[in-house]
């Protein structure tokens, strides 16, 4: 591995700019040192640097810990769906906080938190279109060496193109079968951790589970003169164990997991042991009250109660913590929102897209013999890119960084000459303004093309399987938790490769799997979460969209199918008048399904069979490869034969008061067009400054 030091595996040094390499307990200046052969013992090339002068007891040094985490390659401010500038996120402007934060505090230190190098157009085409070379940094990492950070991690989404890529980006020295781990390519220069991910082949932990980074930080000593002093602090990071399901093609019998708990419990006391100062914590997972399992995605909470941990910075549920509004994402026992602390640990959570940068504050004092937290100075904070609203209520962001953008300008150029690729055309909008509530314009087009490949397969080469029903589940993958721009929305006219990555946002691919029709409707109840319980009594307004994420309302689009959802009901009771081919979907009846990897390796939650169990055709194919194949075959997509067939509609029920929902503004005319007369506009602006309107939901129309 690229930074991993020779003498010890498990130890990855800082970059040598930084002259920060520490080996045992000794601090030494970088470029000294001697050599030997032979028994003869050479001098030094240059002086051996003074003894460092002994830190005075009563010393005090304030570090500002900065985050970045789930940029997902959102490099510059750009949407390569929309092929326009979008200032609401961009590593280009958590940049500028960065500089300001640097500016702000004396003592810094960066760190990544994981979901880097996947997740824009501009990453699929440097992974998969046109691999990025091996002298050549991938365009995130390319700014990230130039701003300087000091450690990073990885999340699962590192894993979406497999470990060979990964291994090249990475800079080479994966050891792992099927990786030729002597490669040695452009990387990150900083030090990439993770604790727990083991190669199979090696034994061994994946990457350096942790490294110690020493810093020379102003300080002020006791009788208030301005000092410098060396901090050791210790960086360990962690992914989300459920990468063994989503990305299985890859990573099957070549690595394997444990919790974040058990490796830091492991890890932790040897970091200790070897005279750090802090420890920070990459936890690339957020907080979740369920009982703890080691292959839980968001441990936080139990993290932060393994001792040793001074600062923990978190990712992967693309929330904010601290968040100190009315009404703040995270509530569980032990979270502090005031303090910005979990279980007493100063913890932060940055977003994601980079909109914004985590911010831990921590006061050191040493009391002659080890350094020590002042908990009663500490302060966190996640900084938004959103600085507030102009007079007419539009958000207003910080500027971009203007070094960013022309490092990665001919990349970017032509990750957008690709996405312009013509595929097809299209006679109506495909949105998911309004999927939640019935229009399936653009998930129709995915469930076609999945339904028609795996069709084919079978035919082809699943004989055994040719005689069952094909069907095929999607959901809206965009539906606007990022706010009122975050929906796909493909205009009348051509088609291109940015339409199709629009309609189908991740890199995932088709797999078949086999269910009766008590699973088929287990798994809508599951997806029928995505609403919440309605009161038909009620008067004041009624939410009717949950927590339950949009990219997992599983949904049919197609006449074979057919049945109501009823928000009155409680979860697990919502599925209504459930048919297959005009009469009641028989339980035992077996029905083949087209979905992808993710849902069917860790789908559990919505039935036990989407552990794996039920797959008959994990295929190697993208889903959006398979669309954009599907939409070039057709040519000419239209409303009626490919965007008009709702499977799904909610049961009808008067109620008292408004049933409400976001969405874009001014798309009322999408609802119209979908033919959705049950919806209007109730307020044109919701107060969020996300570019969200309110609607109204006539449930008895």
């Amino acid at each position: 591995m690229k930074n991993a030091a020779a003498t010890a595996p498990f130890l990855r040094l800082a970059p040598m700019s930084t002259c920060a390499v520490v080996l045992a307990a000794a601090l030494t200046a970088c470029g000294g040192g001697s050599g030997g052969g032979g028994g003869i013992v050479f001098p030094p090339v240059n002086p051996a640097p003074p003894a460092a002068t002994p830190v005075a007891a009563g010393t005090r040094a304030t570090v500002a810990l900065l985050e970045t985490t789930d940029l997902h390659f959102n490099v510059r401010s750009y949407d390569y769906f929309k092929l326009a500038e979008d200032k609401s996120y961009g590593y280009e402007r958590t940049a500028t906080l960065i500089n300001a934060a640097r500016k702000e505090f004396a003592n810094t230190m960066l760190f990544d938190n994981g979901d880097t190098i996947q997740g824009t157009a501009l990453a699929d085409y440097e992974a998969q279109v046109s691999r990025i070379p091996c002298t050549q940094p991938l365009s995130v990492y390319k700014v990230m060496n130039t701003t300087g950070y000091d450690a990073g991690t990885l999340g699962n989404h590192e894993f979406n193109y497999g470990l060979d890529f990964l291994n090249q980006v990475l800079g080479g020295g994966l050891d792992v079968e099927g990786v030729d781990g002597t490669k040695k390519c452009a990387g990150p220069t900083f030090p990439m951790v993770l604790a727990n991910v083991q190669s199979v082949k090696s034994g061994k932990p994946l990457l350096a589970p942790y490294t110690i980074v020493t810093k020379q930080f102003a300080a002020t000593g006791p009788d208030g003169k301005a000092v410098t002093v060396p901090v050791r602090v210790g960086v360990i990071g962690f992914t989300t164990p459920g990468i063994l399901n989503w990305d299985k093609r890859f990573l099957e019998g070549k690595v394997r997991t444990e919790g974040a708990v058990e490796a830091a419990t492991k890890y932790i006391p040897e970091l200790r042991a070897k005279g750090v100062d802090i420890v920070v914590a990459l936890q690339h997972g957020g907080l979740d009250a369920s009982p703890y399992s080691p292959t839980m995605e968001s441990p936080g909470l139990y993290l932060s109660k393994v001792a040793g941990i001074d600062a923990l910075m978190m990712g992967h549920q693309h929330g904010v913590f601290p968040d100190r509004g009315a009404k703040p994402g995270y509530t569980q026992a032990g979270v502090d929102n005031a303090a910005g602390t979990v279980n007493g640990v100063p913890a932060v959570m940055a977003s994601s897209w980079g909109k914004a940068l985590g911010l831990i504050k921590l006061e050191l004092v040493y009391d002659g013999k080890a350094w020590s937290v002042d908990k009663s100075k500490t302060f966190v904070d996640a900084r938004s890119t959103q600085t507030g609203k102009d007079g007419a209520g539009k958000a207003i962001y910080v500027d971009a960084d203007p070094a960013v953008a022309p490092q990665i300008e001919t990349q970017h150029q032509a990750a957008i000459t690709y996405v312009k690729t013509p595929i097809g055309s299209t006679d109506f909008r495909m949105s998911t303004y309004f999927a939640d509530v019935g229009d399936p314009g653009a998930i129709q087009i995915v469930n076609e093309a999945q339904a028609d490949y795996v069709k084919t397969y079978i035919q082809a080469s699943l004989p055994q399987y040719a005689s069952l029903p094909v069907l095929s589940v999607s959901a809206p993958f965009k539906s606007g938790y990022e706010g009122g721009r975050d929906y796909t929305d493909v205009a009348v006219g051509n088609l291109a490769i940015f339409n199709a990555a629009d309609l189908y946002l991740y890199p995932n691919t088709v797999y078949a799997v086999k269910v009766t029709g008590a699973e088929i409707k287990s798994w809508l109840e599951a997806a029928a979460k995505r609403f919440n319980k309605i009161n038909p009594a009620l008067t004041t307004d009624q939410q009717l969209i949950s927590t339950f994420p949009g990219y997992n309302f599983d949904m049919f689009t197609t006449p074979d199918v057919q049945y109501e959802i009823d928000v009155t009901q409680s979860e697990g009771s919502r599925i209504k008048n459930l048919m297959y081919m005009g009469t009641a979907i028989d339980p035992a009846k077996e029905f083949v399904i087209a979905t992808n990897n993710y849902r069917a390796t860790s789908g559990a939650s919505f039935i036990p069979a989407l552990d794996g169990r039920a797959t008959i055709y994990p295929s190697p194919d993208a889903n959006r490869d398979v669309l954009i194949a599907y939409i070039k075959a057709k040519k000419t997509i239209t409303r009626v034969a490919n965007g008009a067939s709702r499977s799904w509609r909610f049961t009808k029920v008067a109620t008292a008061g408004n049933v409400v929902f976001t969405s874009g503004q001014g798309q009322l005319g999408a609802a119209a067009d979908a033919g959705l007369a049950n919806v209007s506009l109730l307020t044109a602006d919701d107060g969020s400054g996300k570019g969200r309107s309110v609607y109204k939901l006539d449930l008895n129309n």
